[in-house]
């Protein structure tokens, strides 16, 4: 695989990230300077900077980092064991020991201990 198909959606996220940044400050370009040419204000790159910036800060501000919250907040609780993740996975992992229980009675609480030995940090064989 090459660079740009094994990472396609991080293009793809780059290249619609910059060009709505891109429009973004474009666009602001003309309604500053019609704002400022109806005010009878002189159009200097100074004042569209900062407000342009200003704009753009508020616009990352309260869309982006709420997003990469909601999302980088839940993969890291995730990653490290919130209660919330963690009672998916007890479910699921009560749900396949009794499946191997009921599947081979007479040797699962070997292949039980086997995987809790191999990893730890996991539950500790439901018992049910």
């Amino acid at each position: 695989m090459t660079l740009w198909t094994r990472y396609s959606y991080l293009w793809i996220t780059l290249i619609l990230f910059l060009g709505s940044l891109v429009g973004h400050w474009v666009f602001g370009w003309f309604a500053y300077v019609s704002e400022q040419t109806q005010h009878g204000a002189p159009v200097e790159v100074s004042g569209y900077l900062v407000e342009m910036m200003r704009d753009t800060m508020e616009n990352w501000q309260s869309e982006f980092l709420q997003l990469m919250w909601q999302v980088g907040g839940l993969a890291f609780f995730l990653f490290v064991g919130s209660p919330q993740s963690k009672e998916e996975g007890d479910r699921v992992e009560e749900k396949m020991d009794l499946i191997l229980r009921t599947l081979r009675p007479v040797d699962a609480e070997d292949h039980i201990r086997e995987f809790d030995r191999r990893f730890p940090g996991r539950n500790s064989g439901g018992k049910m």
